[in-house]
């Protein structure tokens, strides 16, 4: 239904690839669309069956690409195609077929012959880039592997995105692995006047490294639910931390209490903080040391109901930790 009304209401007989990116009608997303064109035309073409629900000018049917990206406004009135014109008018048409002085244009029409001497009545195939070719079905999946930006895998990567973890808590674990949580520190970057002091303590700028878990409110949750597993190697310095929970020769229960540990308190952490920017009491330590305490135990529990490999013993050891 919103493809249809974006033909009647904003395309009027146009094609998608002819609109003006500068253009104000629609949507702020219609207007991203339209943005990104650039881009998708390197991942999408079409299969010419019969011509008829394909742009000669504006869609990626040929070898020699998109007519229009390559001829522009003077071709048009060179070979006498109308701008609206689909592959199967501009071969049909009776227009007159010469010899051009320039090669590109010579091409285009060598091309057309050979796609009208193919074309049959089967509908236009929109193929999408998928590897090295292209496929009539589109994967969200295989298109994103195309247009990101590859980079190294993080020494941290495997605390965030470990087996069993809980996607809540490991998302803004990787929010605050890469430094981008909304910190005071970082929103006086952007913002003027902004006071920088942690809201927890009320006593440091807040920044990441404070509020995990430097801060005096979040290093007694810390200290309280790591330290028997820490043991003489207990810290609540942020980079010592994470260079422990990266640590994969680690026991298996003790890293993933660990782990889970880490990313439960840094969310429990972090609500409580947000708690307080939006007018709301913060819990008691003693409450808010309880709440991430029967997260773990939970979690524990169904691991071992479940029957993870390596975590039978998880509760015990956890309860070892606790006294």
């Amino acid at each position: 239904m919103w493809g249809k009304w974006i033909k009647g209401n904003l395309l009027k007989k146009k094609s998608f690839w002819e609109v003006k990116s500068t253009s104000q009608a629609g949507s702020w997303m219609w207007r991203k669309m339209l943005k990104l064109r650039d881009v998708v035309k390197k991942f999408y073409r079409k299969e010419i069956g019969n011509g008829r629900h394909t742009s000669f000018w504006f869609d990626n049917w040929s070898e020699c690409g998109v007519i229009f990206d390559k001829l522009g406004d003077r071709g048009i009135i060179d070979l006498g195609i109308r701008r609206e014109a689909t592959v199967e008018e501009a071969i049909l048409s009776n227009r007159r077929r010469k010899r051009h002085r320039s090669h590109e244009l010579n091409l285009i029409e060598a091309e057309l012959r050979r796609v009208g001497e193919e074309m049959n009545e089967t509908e236009d195939i929109s193929l999408w880039r998928r590897g090295s070719g292209y496929k009539d079905n589109f994967s969200t999946y295989e298109t994103r592997c195309l247009t990101r930006e590859t980079k190294s895998e993080q020494s941290w990567a495997c605390s965030v995105w470990f087996s069993n973890a809980t996607p809540k808590f490991a998302f803004i674990t990787w929010v605050a692995m890469l430094n981008r949580m909304s910190t005071l520190d970082r929103v006086a970057q952007w913002s003027q006047g902004v006071d920088t002091t942690c809201l927890l303590c009320k006593n440091e700028v807040e920044t990441r490294n404070h509020l995990f878990f430097a801060c005096s409110y979040s290093s007694q949750v810390w200290e309280h639910l790591t330290k028997g597993m820490m043991g003489e190697d207990y810290t609540n310095d942020w980079t010592e931390i994470v260079q422990m929970i990266s640590e994969v020769s680690m026991d298996r229960k003790r890293l993933f209490c660990l782990r889970y540990s880490f990313q439960v308190t840094l969310y429990m952490i972090w609500r409580e903080r947000n708690k307080l920017k939006h007018g709301d009491k913060k819990l008691p330590i003693v409450a808010l040391k309880k709440m991430i305490e029967k997260g773990v135990r939970n979690k524990l529990s169904i691991l071992i109901s479940k029957g993870v490999k390596g975590m039978e013993r998880s509760l015990q050891y956890w309860f070892e930790t606790r006294m």
